[in-house]
């Protein structure tokens, strides 16, 4: 399975951090996870971490880099995540606005029919935020807002966020060992 990750300026860097930890430790299951950050989530990563992402050894591209594979179907990567996915980035997603290789990936995927997947990190939404998740949706995409759980009764604030990256990775369609109700 190729992967993409895309991180976008939204709050919530520990979300993508806890995302890249999960995916590092289900790699048995992965070939290629391939990483972008958008300019903004760089300066958010900066205020809201201690340390500077641990990406391991993914390949980075620059969210300008158009000549990378993943800006092309034919390199034929199976998901993407944007995690977190500003509103920003998912109205310009959901309106075919490819000025970025973000954007230019996330049409991609849709164009392919694969999974493209939003956890989407705002509140409250407002109408144009609905609507443009509409959208996204009824192209292919699915929703998957970065709204934790606490039946598994998390017990640390990566606890916390491994609820909403668990739901991510079963989307993605990749086995783990996260919570499951019932057991």
């Amino acid at each position: 399975m190729k992967i993409i990750v895309a991180v976008t300026g939204a709050s919530g860097s520990l979300y993508a951090q806890c995302l890249f930890d999960k995916l590092n430790a289900l790699r048995s299951q992965i070939d290629e996870v391939c990483v972008v950050f958008s300019k903004t989530a760089k300066d958010v990563w900066k205020h809201e971490m201690p340390s500077a992402p641990n990406i391991y050894d993914f390949t980075e591209y620059a969210d300008a880099d158009f000549f990378s594979p993943i800006a092309s179907g034919s390199a034929k990567y199976d998901a993407m995540i944007v995690c977190p996915c500003s509103v920003g980035t998912m109205g310009r997603i959901a309106h075919g606005t490819a000025d970025t290789l973000i954007t230019r990936s996330a049409d991609v995927m849709l164009k392919e029919r694969r999974k493209l997947i939003l956890a989407v990190r705002e509140t409250p939404f407002s109408l144009i935020h609905i609507k443009n998740m509409e959208l996204v949706t009824l192209a292919g995409g699915i929703i998957c807002p970065a709204n934790p759980s606490f039946y598994s009764n998390p017990q640390t604030i990566q606890d916390v966020c491994n609820t909403v990256i668990d739901r991510i990775i079963d989307l993605v369609g990749i086995e783990h060992n996260g919570f499951r109700w019932g057991k």
